[in-house]
């Protein structure tokens, strides 16, 4: 019953920007340790921003000060504002909790392309 859904993903030209969102629903969202993660092809997925229940966050040093993680509990949903897009930003993006919930309930994920 759990789901992620994300979206938002896109071709941006580099110094561009994108928001990403995620859609969660089967459980107490409010409550739980959120994050993005992002995935290049054969490689495990790697931890992007984080943000607590509380609205504490923290960030990957490669995107520290460019991106910006939120949420919204009434709406079950989680942001990532991505600023100054570079080459080096092009992954495949998850949301996901964190630490990530039982194997099985990754979304489809959203592609992210910086590119001229």
């Amino acid at each position: 019953q759990v789901q992620f859904v994300e979206s938002g993903g896109g071709l941006v030209q580099p110094g561009g920007s994108l928001t990403l969102s995620c859609a969660a629903s089967g459980f107490t969202f409010r409550m739980y340790v959120m994050s993005w993660y992002r995935q290049a092809p054969g490689k495990e997925r790697e931890l992007v921003a984080t943000i607590s229940a509380g609205a504490s966050t923290n960030y990957a040093g490669s995107v520290k000060g460019r991106f910006t993680i939120s949420r919204d509990n009434a709406k079950n949903t989680m942001y990532l504002q991505m600023n100054s897009l570079k080459p080096e930003d092009t992954f495949v993006y998850y949301c996901n909790t964190f630490p990530p919930w039982q194997a099985g309930y990754w979304g489809q994920g959203t592609q992210v392309t910086v590119s001229s």
